[in-house]
């Protein structure tokens, strides 16, 4: 299983958000290139860097610096915030992005991107699924999580054939940042629909358990921020957990 240490972009600082709310944002490193330099000295092979300005606004706003930080480090970097259009993707993957991140499209707009996997590949795009419970159901949300998909999680997924999409990421949005563990039920029943996906467990991970248990439920890879900038465990200490 493969670790991606999280690093979330705003205003050219690295942060977290706790439950994904803008509003609650702890400010880590002013040079967030320092903290993928550390990240990639531990053994990491891959990073997970997010525009959350670019989320937000709904259009890039960040790629000259994660096109920067990619080139900086040997470490492939998976990507988005704000991906609107093809030109995005292009971008991002000409500056050294190996993944770009899909969100809010994924959702509202899926033809444009099915488009897309076909352009570019389904290794080349991996899908952001953040989301929220609405009568007991996992629903995606938009534009940075500040707004509600109306349509539950399942019914997404239901809209990409298999064989078209490879990557997606997972977060319950409700755990994210606040190191409460990861929704395992909500992973496994992911598993269970799509088990020809390469999943990836977000929102939530506190300690080596979640990712031994994201490993165990059959998730491709886990995301995990907090809990590595407040030192519940290292990088190193995570790979190991997980290995084979």
């Amino acid at each position: 299983m493969i670790i991606y240490p999280a690093i979330d972009l705003i205003d050219g600082h690295a942060v977290r958000l706790l439950h994904g709310d803008f509003n609650h944002v702890t400010r880590y490193d002013s040079h967030p290139a320092n903290r993928l330099a550390a990240f990639t000295a531990e053994g990491a092979e891959w990073i997970h860097v997010i525009d959350l300005d670019g989320a937000q606004a709904g259009e890039a706003r960040q790629y000259a610096l994660i096109g920067d930080m990619a080139q900086a480090v040997d470490i492939k970097v998976q990507s988005g915030g704000g991906v609107r259009s093809g030109k995005d993707i292009e971008h991002l993957l000409g500056a050294g992005i190996s993944r770009v991140v899909i969100g809010s499209l994924a959702v509202t707009d899926t033809d444009q991107v099915l488009k897309w996997l076909e352009q570019f590949g389904p290794e080349a795009i991996a899908l952001a699924l953040d989301v929220r419970y609405e009568n007991g159901l996992p629903v995606p949300a938009l534009k940075g999580w500040t707004q509600s998909s109306g349509v539950d999680l399942w019914s997404v997924l239901e809209r990409y054939p298999v064989g078209m999409l490879r990557h997606i990421l997972i977060t319950d949005v409700g755990r994210d940042g606040a190191l409460t563990g990861l929704n395992q039920e909500l992973l496994s029943e992911a598993v269970r629909r799509r088990p020809e996906l390469e999943i990836q467990a977000s929102g939530g991970v506190a300690d080596l358990d979640d990712l031994i248990a994201a490993k165990a439920i059959g998730c491709a890879g886990a995301i995990t921020g907090r809990a590595l900038y407040t030192g519940r465990f290292t990088v190193a200490e995570a790979l190991k957990a997980v290995a084979p």
